[in-house]
């Protein structure tokens, strides 16, 4: 077992925990070898009703996890030495989504209807959905109604929208009889929102081209237990995660992503918190010269008081989280001082929560 906060390797000039050289990722095909997807829960017949029958269509449901933003984002070069966006995420069981999709045979395969209003992009994803639910089965394609309920707060960078796409995109297929797998899942949550997070892969940490849906490494089966005391920064006021610049990778940029991306590796091969929250440290501090998010010192200052193992933010919104390491045997005390540390720097305290292990959605 690792010791609770050890000391630090000599960081390098871009912050990050001196590392080994790793070779570019290779792109690794999913579906990959991973339990339980979830493509719903089995309530859709797979025939809707055929007019002239007077058979009432069966709904069908979908539900999606959510997550608590990155350990670890940037970009990294790929087996061609292409630099890709990616990222890794911090899954987390709820809050999450529930869709309930109810054919409406007759009706064009554009009309959809979504409650609550306004979800435009699961409406898409809808639309992809059935037709790509119609190609497999060689039925027609029709429209229907749409109801999302879950409690994931959008604009915090915690994946509300990827968890409403994938609840529809489970659902519609659900309602088809069609079981989508998690390849076909990614690239239509990708075309719905431009950019997803790696939720239909149900918590196992992977390197994930956000903008292509597509799986560049598999980091091993489960991150290492955490404890997280969950924040916000900013006032815990909303970002407009489009309006961010997304500025060119150099090649140091490339280098330090490297470094990170295999400490991280490390991390999970080892089980070693410590190293996992240097690593998300690292990479938070690097996301701040786009972000410049002016609590983030104070929080980081916060964990190093109050024997966390490091920070990491929601690079693409203003939700962020203290890591502690669980198997300290006082990781409960260390977590209530950070509650009293944020609440006296009046930083918005959201939940404390776990997080990693083997099964971290269940």
């Amino acid at each position: 077992m690792t010791t609770h906060h050890p000391a630090p390797p000599p960081p390098t000039a871009s912050g990050a925990p001196t590392t080994r050289p790793t070779p570019a990722p290779v792109p690794i095909p999913i579906p990959i070898p991973i339990p339980g997807t979830g493509t719903g829960t089995g309530t859709g017949t797979g025939t809707g009703t055929v007019p002239g029958t007077g058979r009432v269509p069966a709904p069908g449901t979908g539900r999606a996890p959510s997550h608590h933003g990155e350990l670890l984002q940037g970009h990294f070069a790929d087996a061609g030495g292409r630099p890709r966006a990616a990222l890794v995420t911090l899954p987390v069981a709820e809050p999450g989504t529930l869709a309930v999709y109810t054919p409406r045979p007759g009706t064009p395969p554009d009309a959809i209807t979504v409650t609550p209003a306004g979800r435009t992009k699961a409406v898409r994803a809808a639309r992809l959905a059935v037709a790509a639910c119609a190609a497999r089965t060689g039925r027609p394609a029709h429209g229907g109604a749409l109801r999302l309920t879950g409690t994931v707060p959008l604009g915090l960078g915690l994946g509300s929208s990827t968890s409403d796409v994938l609840a529809t995109v489970r659902a519609v297929a659900d309602a088809h009889g069609v079981r989508l797998d998690p390849a076909a899942t990614a690239r239509l949550a990708v075309r719905a929102e431009g950019a997803s997070d790696p939720l239909m892969l149900d918590g196992r940490p992977v390197l994930f081209a956000q903008r292509e849906g597509e799986v560049l490494d598999v980091l091993g089966p489960a991150l290492p237990p955490l404890l997280v005391v969950g924040c916000l920064l900013g006032g815990g006021a909303p970002v407009d995660t489009l309006a961010l610049p997304v500025p060119a990778p150099t090649g140091a940029d490339l280098r330090a992503c490297a470094r990170l991306l295999d400490g991280l590796r490390r991390a999970v091969a080892d089980q070693d918190a410590a190293l996992l929250g240097r690593v998300a440290t690292a990479s938070a501090r690097r996301a701040q010269r786009v972000l410049r998010q002016s609590e983030f010192e104070t929080v980081a200052a916060v964990a190093r008081r109050t024997g966390a193992v490091g920070v990491q933010i929601a690079h693409s919104g203003c939700a962020a989280g203290v890591l502690y390491d669980p198997a300290a045997p006082d990781a409960a005390a260390r977590a209530a001082a950070g509650r009293r540390a944020l609440a006296a720097h009046a930083v918005p305290y959201t939940r404390t929560f776990t997080a990693g292990g083997p099964n971290p959605l269940a």
